[in-house]
């Protein structure tokens, strides 16, 4: 009498390790499982496994665990889904086949070996067959012939197991045709289920195979009048066709979105973050009507007060890509209330961490960046005017440079030590004299602001200095979004420090060119994300030398 057993595979030292397999929807026939430690007991439909197992009509199965003992079909549960199945079929001669059924396997590649071919077999030994492994499989779509029912079952398999496949199968089936939209949305599920498989660059075999598959599939999207039929699908020829439009597409943007990932640090600017502060937070129609009540009031410290209640609901517009660019709009009060800026940061970090760079940088950083430029850096006309700015200021305030003070030009220093960096083979270096013109730019007194603010483009947030000269600036503004935010305190020092703070409170990325500079701010000044942020390995070196300099 034959019986049938299945139990727990381990690895069999396979390149891939054994995966799920969810049999149910391949069998429906198999019944359930029994878990009894690391063994299952598997009960199969008769005829199924009479047919595979070339068994008699008139044999009997019956079900055991590993310990030979029968079990009710009622304790069964759901078969195995977690791992590969071991199914034995033993005659009472002894006769028995042994199979292992892995991921990636269909019903017809279940199959008992040759000694059990037929009936009757006086064999006593083992015979074994390991099933094909993915990646075996997938080799030989890759290198063998195309097959048009091999072509049919992967398209189909892919349809059924991609979210709306399964609607483009029931439109062919009630129309004999599909349309215009769904046939987009087959390419789309088709060629990411050939990309994940296969890779970004499909061997030219694999995308024969679905654009035969595609045409074997659905009978009556075949170009009669074509070699093969499914070349508008694919033409390995021409290199055209929909699977080919649609593969290029996706290269062009995995390409970019690579690109991007390149300039995308860890930790920064826009990293979601927790509120460091008690202030109680408005939510709803008291979020709603604070908002209103401080776009109308001339109280400061109610503006400022209502701004601290609507900090959360200001930073779920920010974090929002759809309503980032609006939040000036929303909260206009930052336009013509100095400090705002300020007090987000500090809700965001503290007031420990708010103060960091007015207190570090004139009396520890600042002479060290001088001292450090002085040793290394390649003396050319634009570094030594800031040289001269830095160290130099006559006792009745009369700068003895032409370029900015001495505050601004020591802050200027650093970037020279933290130049921009090649972004990409074509892209050309910036130099440092050129990056400065992104972090800080000059406008005569008596010029028009609204005029500057038309010729802004859409720039990361930078500082404008207004004075009679570069040197002696009386206001400064973060110019950010093609508006004018007033600083707090109109000194060079303070002015950066709340132009630092606005990329947090605003949750706006460094500008490419200034990301060494700015990062080394984050980290060795501010202290913010220290061993979290991808810090380049001249930011380091700067920091070494630094805090290493005595000055």
């Amino acid at each position: 009498m034959p019986l049938i057993t299945a139990r727990h595979v381990q690895p069999l030292g396979l390149c891939e390790q054994i995966l799920k397999c969810d049999i149910m929807n391949e069998f429906p026939y198999l019944l359930s499982q029994l878990q009894q430690q690391s063994y299952f007991v598997v009960k199969i439909s008769p005829f199924y496994v009479l047919a595979k197992f070339n068994l008699a009509d008139s044999a009997s199965l019956r079900l055991k665990d590993s310990s030979n003992v029968e079990v009710d079909s009622d304790i069964f549960d759901e078969l195995l889904k977690s791992s590969g199945v071991f199914f034995k079929a033993e005659e009472c001669n002894g006769t028995h086949t042994e199979v292992t059924f892995l991921e990636g396997s269909s019903s017809s590649d279940w199959s008992p070996s040759p000694s059990c071919a037929s009936q009757g077999s006086s064999s006593g030994s083992d015979s074994t067959l390991i099933l094909e492994s993915t990646k075996t499989r997938r080799r030989q779509l890759i290198e063998g012939p195309l097959d048009g029912n091999v072509a049919t079952d992967n398209v189909r398999a892919a349809l059924c197991s991609k979210p709306g496949g399964k609607e483009i199968l029931e439109e062919y089936e009630k129309t004999s045709t599909i349309s215009d939209v769904t046939r987009r949305k087959m390419v789309n599920i088709l060629v990411a289920d050939m990309v994940e498989s296969h890779g970004r660059v499909p061997p030219v075999n694999v995308r024969n195979l679905y654009a035969l598959g595609i045409t074997t599939l659905f009978p009556k999207l075949s170009d009669p009048d074509s070699k093969n039929g499914y070349e508008h699908f694919y033409d390995h020829q021409s290199g055209f066709g929909y699977l080919a439009w649609r593969l290029k597409t996706v290269q062009r943007t995995s390409a970019q979105d690579r690109k991007k990932s390149k300039t995308t640090f860890q930790e920064g600017p826009k990293t979601p973050r927790n509120i460091h502060s008690n202030e109680k937070q408005l939510t709803g129609d008291e979020c709603r009507e604070a908002i209103s009540v401080m776009k109308h009031s001339s109280d400061t410290i109610l503006v400022k007060n209502k701004m601290k209640a609507t900090f959360q609901h200001r930073q779920r517009v920010i974090q929002d890509p759809d309503s980032a660019s609006t939040v000036l709009d929303l909260f206009p009060r930052f336009l013509d209330t100095p400090g705002l800026i300020d007090q987000d940061f500090s809700m965001i970090f503290g007031e420990e961490v708010s103060v960091k760079f007015l207190s570090k940088w004139p009396t520890f950083f600042k002479p060290r960046v001088i001292a450090d430029c002085c040793k290394n850096l390649t003396p050319s006309l634009h570094v030594d005017e800031l040289l001269l700015s830095a160290q130099q200021e006559s006792d009745d305030g009369v700068w003895h440079s032409e370029e900015w003070d001495s505050e601004m030009a020591a802050i200027l220093l650093l970037l020279h030590l933290l130049p921009p960096t090649v972004k990409g083979k074509k892209g050309g270096k910036m130099s440092a004299s050129e990056a400065t013109r992104r972090l800080i730019k000059f406008m005569k007194v008596g010029s028009s602001v609204e005029t500057f603010l038309k010729e802004t483009g859409p720039n990361q947030p930078f500082l404008l200095g207004v004075g009679e000269r570069s040197n002696c600036i009386q206001d400064f503004y973060i110019i950010l979004d093609q508006k004018a935010i007033p600083c707090r305190m109109q000194t060079p020092v303070a002015a950066f420090d709340e132009l630092f703070k606005a990329h947090y409170a605003f949750a706006v990325s460094y500008d490419d060119a200034l990301s060494s500079f700015f990062i080394f701010i984050q980290t060795t000044v501010y202290g913010i994300d220290v061993d979290k942020v991808k810090e380049s390995p001249r930011v380091k070196e700067i920091r070494a030398r630094l805090l290493h300099c005595e000055v």
